[in-house]
């Protein structure tokens, strides 16, 4: 497939395209939602994404889901962070002003801890849009409205141009204006990097693997929230993964 390159955490653009569904997450035995339309049938209760951004909310919207659902989805929770803050005052006195942290150093708890916070308590402008999600009643020009009108280039990434792959849907993307969002994206990046393997996530930062998000806006809340794509273009194996993707997909 190729080394994995940390390279391409540096170089994080968007290529926008907010979207809203009204597919729904079918209920099973097993830890495996799978996203149908509404009107697949099913005995089974079913669950819409609001429910899953509720789940994870207050006390109050998570009492509002179905318990078969909640029980269901709870059950494929995997946290890269603790679901509940525990602050650590020592550790506060340490780092009282650091914003964005190098996740390539290796740090000490106060560190991951410090790395915590900034998960559970995102930098201003990462606030800031939020709220622009929120008070524009999730309307994806109120977030395109945040972006560089700068167009940059998609860069030639491990010999994609050559493999004639084309990893985003225009040959161009955009960044943020607020440098320091540019800096939570790739952050966030980096975090799931490095603490996917404690949770049972290996993943590289390739053009084969973790290299890109999607932005959604919940219809009903008009919350912001990121979804991370890993494992995008697993390789080619006749036993495990007999599947043709196409020039994105690559060899061993």
């Amino acid at each position: 497939m190729g080394k994995p390159s940390l390279s391409l955490g540096l170089t994080i653009f968007v290529s926008l395209s907010l979207t809203a569904s009204s597919y729904s997450i079918s209920s099973s035995s097993s830890c495996s939602p799978i996203f149908l339309k509404p009107s697949s049938p099913s005995t089974s209760p079913k669950a819409t994404p609001s429910d899953l951004l509720s789940l994870l909310g207050s006390k109050s919207q998570s009492s509002t889901i179905n318990p078969l659902v909640a029980q269901e989805l709870s059950s494929c929770f995997k946290f890269l962070v603790p679901f509940t803050p525990n602050v650590n005052k020592l550790c506060q006195q340490k780092y009282p002003n650091r914003k964005v942290l190098n996740l390539k150093q290796k740090g000490d708890l106060c560190q991951r801890e410090e790395e915590d916070e900034l998960v559970w308590w995102p930098p201003q402008p990462v606030l800031e849009l939020a709220r622009l999600a929120v008070d524009s009643g999730g309307d994806p020009a109120a977030i395109q409205r945040a972006l560089d009108p700068t167009m940059i280039t998609v860069p030639d990434v491990e010999g994609s141009k050559v493999n004639r792959c084309e990893l985003t849907r225009t040959p161009y993307g955009r960044r943020f204006i607020s440098e320091e969002l540019n800096s939570y994206l790739e952050f966030l990046f980096e975090l799931i990097l490095a603490r996917g393997p404690a949770v049972g996530l290996n993943v590289s930062l390739s053009r084969y693997d973790l290299f890109h998000g999607h932005l959604f806006l919940a219809i009903d809340t008009g919350r912001l929230g990121i979804l991370f794509h890993a494992k995008e273009y697993p390789a080619y194996d006749k036993e495990v993964f007999p599947y043709n993707m196409g020039y994105c997909q690559g060899l061993m």
